[in-house]
């Protein structure tokens, strides 16, 4: 048997009779009595814990240190002007600085005051002797002043005593001013040190001479308070970089020498800072964080980025909160009369940092911008696009492989429009790619032929671009359409766009997300001449979107605030304007929405004759040639037969993508909308392939009926 016991019933502690509730009507027994060191421990803990204790031990400190320091300050000052040791500071940060030649400038400086120094103290050895002489001389020529004015009053009062009357004037003066300093000097001792106390409070309390923690509330917060050269000499010392804190230590208040004046630069301040020798640029970039807390700043105010000179840095510095204010409304949406040039305009794409216009030119130079999801990359990249529809001579060949309607306004702008995000949509994204390569080289040929043929500009745009680098699907030979080798159709067609595009105005521009080696091969993304880049994740994918030198030299997107910076772009481009030395610039872009993105696109229609927007059927539908011929002619009264031929290679580039000019004319014999000439070019008329496509109508339904 098991001498295991099952309790039934979980057993408690007995009660105590001072655990025991009191029963109704009787009383509780009284509370122990705290002793009277207790209570007066807790009173005086209580008394020296209260804030307003602690706001006045603050105030005493405060304005005694103020004392403290104003004498300090002072001291230094007067010592300053009486010694040499200005000169030797401000040699010694030249040298530190590695400027020698500011360095034997301060020296000489330092041994001219020297030498006045010397001078003005041997003037003073002589002056006792001097002094004395003049005294002597002094009271010789006064007395015999007085005694001659005595005489002449005497002759004119014919009064004797009238002689010594000027010398006993003087004296009674000399006795009257003896008695006034008798009175005075009490109190003037009395008051003198307290007067002295005074001003050496007021000099403290102008230089905020106390510790910080001592000072007001407003005074320790250095949130939004205005930069100087002080400021930022403190800032950059205090890094945590030995080498700079011991140089900028050596300088002293020297230090400002290290600074270039400090200019107002739209929402901010601007200012060129030479390290001293010994200290490198990457260490301060790499500090951004620090250098901005030590500011008063939030990290996204400062930027820091490296100037053409050597151990030179570039700070730029926000005004508090300045970059979370709107930059006001695109000129595209305020002015209607607003025309683009793709030769030689540029887009008002939005402002830089310094508040300055932000315009961008696109001409022969491919495009990429990426960023993270949902932060204003098809609105930047949608904003270039409508400026450059108010050209009437560009061309436009879309790709939206997201397909939520983001360019559905270009309906009626673009020659080709596709609209989704399945594999059938990449595939014909990648033709309407390798058409663009087809007109690419048919331009090429031209240009052989005719050097100084011209052509319109062809913009082949892709938003989502990395959709296509993903996609699985293979054709009829095995080809992958996506990924980054040799055999992708998409890939390779991007690629020899950019190897040969620019020559003939055929133009690759794309936007991507979150860039990796995977949906945006290296080799493509450093074939756009123009990278920009909305706000990334890490260090490495900024060198993927604006490569090594941008970043390098202080360009950092993932250092943008995710969903607050939406619209942020840092900008790698020779195409827009930047400070002399710099590879990248920060541009925040206006945001057009889709309601005057409509606007915009219909003032573009406008300037335009009747462009029809082909969109790709499913594939595999059996093609009606003359129908097809119908749909790309659209509502112009007549088009070029090259025309045509590029319309239909993008309508289906399985069907016509190898179509020639016999193979045109084949299918319109004897339809009576063969192509004729027009102006000396082949055409092929609207209303004859109308009227050919109603007739063949008519006959098929009569062969039916019969």
């Amino acid at each position: 048997m098991s001498d295991n016991v099952v309790h039934l019933y979980k057993h408690t502690q007995t009660p105590t009779a001072d655990d025991r509730p009191t029963p109704a009507g009787v009383e509780a027994a009284p509370a122990p009595v705290v002793p009277l060191w207790v209570r007066s421990g807790r009173a005086v803990k209580t008394a020296v814990t209260h804030e307003r204790t602690k706001t006045a031990a603050r105030a005493v400190v405060r304005h005694n240190m103020y004392v403290v320091g104003g004498a300090r300050i002072v001291a230094r000052r007067t010592w300053d002007g009486r010694t040499a040791s200005r000169y030797e500071r401000m040699l010694r940060a030249a040298e530190a600085a590695g400027n020698y030649e500011v360095a034997a400038e301060w020296e000489e400086r330092g041994q001219r005051f020297r030498e006045a120094r010397h001078r003005r103290r041997m003037d003073l050895l002589r002056a006792p002797v001097a002094m004395a002489k003049g005294a002597v001389v002094g009271t010789g020529v006064g007395m015999g002043t007085l005694v001659g004015l005595g005489v002449v009053l005497a002759c004119a009062n014919k009064d004797i005593t009238d002689v010594v009357t000027p010398l006993m004037a003087v004296v009674e003066f000399i006795r009257l001013l003896i008695t006034i300093v008798a009175i005075v000097w009490g109190p003037l001792v009395t008051i003198g040190p307290i007067l002295a106390l005074l001003g050496l409070w007021t000099v403290g309390h102008h230089q905020q001479a106390a510790p910080n923690w001592a000072l007001p509330t407003s005074a320790r917060s250095s949130e939004g308070e205005p930069i100087t050269p002080s400021i930022v000499v403190k800032a950059l010392r205090d890094l945590g970089v030995s080498t700079l804190r011991n140089a900028i230590k050596e300088m002293g208040d020297a230090g400002a020498s290290m600074l270039s004046p400090i200019v107002i630069a739209g929402c901010g301040v601007e200012l060129d800072a030479t390290l001293p020798s010994g200290v490198s640029t990457i260490e301060v970039q790499q500090r951004r964080r620090k250098l901005a807390e030590n500011l008063g700043r939030h990290e996204h105010e400062v930027f820091i980025t490296i100037s053409e000179a050597a151990r030179t840095v570039r700070l730029w510095i926000a005004d508090s909160g300045a970059l979370d204010e709107p930059i006001g409304p695109s000129p595209l949406v305020t002015d209607e009369t607003m025309t683009a040039n793709y030769k030689t305009g540029k887009a008002p794409w939005g402002q830089d940092l310094r508040g300055d216009r932000a315009e961008l030119s696109v001409y022969q130079r491919h495009l990429l911008v990426t960023g993270r999801s949902n932060q204003g990359k098809t609105a930047s990249l949608r904003a270039l696009a409508l400026w450059l529809a108010l050209d009437r001579s560009v061309q436009f060949w879309m790709g939206d492989l997201k397909g939520v309607g983001d360019w559905a306004m270009f309906t009626g702008i673009a020659d080709v429009l596709i609209q989704g995000p399945t594999d059938d949509h990449v595939i014909q994204v990648t033709e309407m790619a390798e058409a663009a390569v087809d007109e690419m080289n048919r331009r090429m040929e031209v240009r052989r032929t005719d050097p100084n043929a011209l052509f319109p500009p062809l913009i082949v745009l892709v938003d989502e671009a990395q959709v296509a680098f993903m996609c699985p699907a293979v054709d009829d030979q095995k080809r992958p359409y996506g990924g980054s080798k040799a055999t992708s159709r998409y890939f390779m067609a991007v690629r020899k766009i950019h190897n040969q595009g620019r020559a003939v105005d055929v133009l690759m521009w794309q936007g991507t997300q979150d860039p990796t080696d995977q949906n945006l091969p290296k080799l493509v993304r450093e074939g756009a001449h123009t990278r920009a880049s909305l706000v990334l994740g890490t260090e490495s994918q900024s060198r993927m979107a604006l490569g090594d030198k941008a970043v390098d030299d202080g360009a950092a997107p993932h250092l943008l605030r995710q969903g607050l910076d939406k619209g942020t772009l840092v900008v790698a481009s020779d195409g827009i304007d930047m400070p002399k030395g710099q590879s990248s610039i920060t541009v925040r872009t206006h945001f057009i929405d889709d309601e005057p993105a409509a606007v915009i696109a219909e003032r573009a229609k406008a300037l335009r004759a009747g462009v029809t927007t082909l969109t790709v059927v499913d594939r595999g539908e059996e093609r009606d040639s003359l129908a097809d011929i119908a749909t790309v002619v659209g509502d112009a009264s007549r088009v070029l037969t090259q025309d045509v031929l590029k319309r239909l290679a993008a309508l289906d580039a399985d069907a016509y993508g190898k179509w020639s000019f016999i193979d045109l004319k084949r299918v319109l014999e004897g339809t009576g909308a063969e192509p004729y000439k027009s102006d000396g070019r082949m055409v092929v008329g609207r209303d004859r392939v109308l009227r050919a496509l109603a007739e063949r109508d008519e006959t098929d339904s009569a062969s039916a009926a019969e």
